[in-house]
C-alpha cells in the first residue's frame, strides 16, 4: 500500500450514515466512497488485524451488525474509527481509506471467500440452547 505523500489525497468530508451504517467519504481529488462499517472493521489497519507481518492476518467474523461509534481525527493525516465492539485501535490513513474505497470490491469478494474456507460467518455466533432444561407439566 502506498504511503502518504503531498500528493495524496485527501478528506474533504466525511459523514457517518448510521441508519445505513456506511461512512461515506470525499476526497481532494472528487472521488467519493461509500465504505460499510462492517468492511472498516474487517479490514482495520492495527495489528489486532493485519497481524505483525505477512500471513499473520486475523480473519474478523461476526461483524455483521458492527456500528461505527465514533470518528477521531488524528493529525492532518488519519482517523480513528471506534467500533460498537469495543475496537478501536486501527488508524485509518488517507492512503488507505483511498485504497479501501478504490480495492473495495475485490476486497469484500476476497474476505467473503476467507470466511467461506474457514466455514465462519459475518453473523455473530450464538450459543446452542442447553438440553435438558426444567419442563413444566
Amino acid at each position: 500500500m502506498p504511503g502518504l505523500t503531498s500528493d495524496t489525497p485527501f478528506p474533504t468530508d466525511i459523514r457517518v450514515h448510521q441508519k445505513s451504517r456506511l461512512l461515506e467519504i470525499s476526497f481532494s481529488d472528487g472521488r467519493r466512497f461509500e465504505l460499510p462499517f462492517e468492511f472498516l472493521r474487517v479490514y482495520s489497519p492495527s495489528a489486532e488485524v493485519r497481524g505483525h507481518g505477512v500471513g499473520q492476518e486475523v480473519l474478523q467474523t461476526g461483524k455483521r451488525e458492527v456500528m461505527l461509534t465514533g470518528v477521531e481525527p488524528v493529525g492532518h493525516y488519519a482517523v480513528r474509527l471506534v467500533f460498537s465492539d469495543g475496537h478501536d485501535s486501527g488508524l485509518y490513513s488517507w492512503d488507505h481509506l483511498l485504497t479501501l474505497g478504490e480495492q473495495q470490491e475485490s476486497l469484500w469478494a476476497d474476505y467473503l471467500k476467507r470466511l467461506a474456507e474457514a466455514s465462519a460467518s459475518r453473523d455473530v455466533e450464538t450459543p446452542a440452547p442447553r438440553s435438558g432444561g426444567c419442563s413444566k407439566h
